[in-house]
C-alpha cells in the first residue's frame, strides 16, 4: 500500500451499504451512525452502540449530502434530528481515536517521533508506518520515505501528533508492525476520507 492509500489487506469481512453513494464495502471503510431514544442521530466510531446500523461512506461528500438530503431519516426508517455540525464531529471523533490508537503503540514500545529516531526506524526495518503532520515542512517531509510496502499517514496536524505523543508538537513519527498498528492505518484512511474536502488540514480541533 502507497502514500495515502486505502488498507488493502482486508478484503474480508462484512459489508455495508453507503446512504449516500448506494455502494457496497467492507464496515471499516465506513462511519457507523445511529439514532437514539430522541431521534438523533449520533456518529458511532467504535461501531458498538445499541440500535439499528446507518453507514455513511468516510468520505466527506458522502458525509455532507446525507446530512443535506436527510437521508439518515430514510436509512433509519423514522424521522431523526441531525446535528448542524454532524460531520465536523465525525472529524472530531476520529482525530481522538487516531490520537489514542497511536498513543497506546506509543506505551507499547511500538511508536516512536522525532526525525532522527523515525529515520532510524526507517534504515532499520523497523518501521511499518510513516506519520507526518500535514502542516510540516513539506522539504523536511520529503527527507523520510513510506516503508516498502507499509503505509503512510499524513492526515494530522503537527499538534494533534504532540497529544499522541506526549509532546507539544509532533512533525515525523513511525509505527512498528503488530499491536494497534493495522488499526491505526484504518482509521487514519477514515479521518483522510473525512478531511480530504478541507484539504487535509484540519480545521477542528479537539
Amino acid at each position: 500500500m502507497g502514500r495515502g492509500g486505502a488498507p488493502n489487506d482486508r478484503i474480508d469481512g462484512p459489508e455495508r451499504k453507503c446512504i449516500a453513494t448506494g455502494e457496497v464495502q467492507p464496515k471499516f471503510g465506513l462511519i457507523r451512525f445511529v439514532a437514539g431514544p430522541e431521534g438523533q442521530i449520533f456518529p458511532d466510531i467504535l461501531g458498538k452502540l445499541p440500535g439499528r446500523g446507518i453507514y455513511v461512506a468516510a468520505d466527506r461528500t458522502a458525509l455532507e449530502k446525507a446530512v443535506k438530503k436527510d437521508l439518515f431519516s430514510r436509512g433509519a426508517k423514522q424521522a431523526v434530528t441531525v446535528a448542524d455540525d454532524l460531520v465536523a464531529e465525525v472529524e472530531r471523533l476520529l482525530v481522538r481515536r487516531v490520537v489514542e490508537l497511536i498513543s497506546l503503540q506509543r506505551k507499547a514500545g511500538k511508536a516512536v517521533a522525532g526525525y532522527e529516531k523515525v529515520k532510524s526506524w526507517l534504515q532499520m526495518e523497523e518501521a511499518e508506518v510513516l506519520i507526518q503532520a500535514v502542516d510540516g515542512s513539506g522539504r523536511g517531509k520529503s527527507k523520510l520515505s513510506t516503508p516498502h510496502y507499509g503505509s503512510y499517514i499524513g492526515c494530522l496536524t503537527a499538534d494533534e501528533l504532540g497529544l499522541a505523543f506526549g509532546r507539544q508538537t509532533v512533525i515525523h513519527g513511525a509505527l512498528a508492525s503488530g499491536g494497534l498498528t493495522q488499526r491505526v492505518v484504518e482509521e487514519a484512511h477514515r479521518l483522510k476520507g473525512v478531511r480530504e474536502n478541507e484539504g487535509g488540514n484540519g480545521h477542528s480541533k479537539g
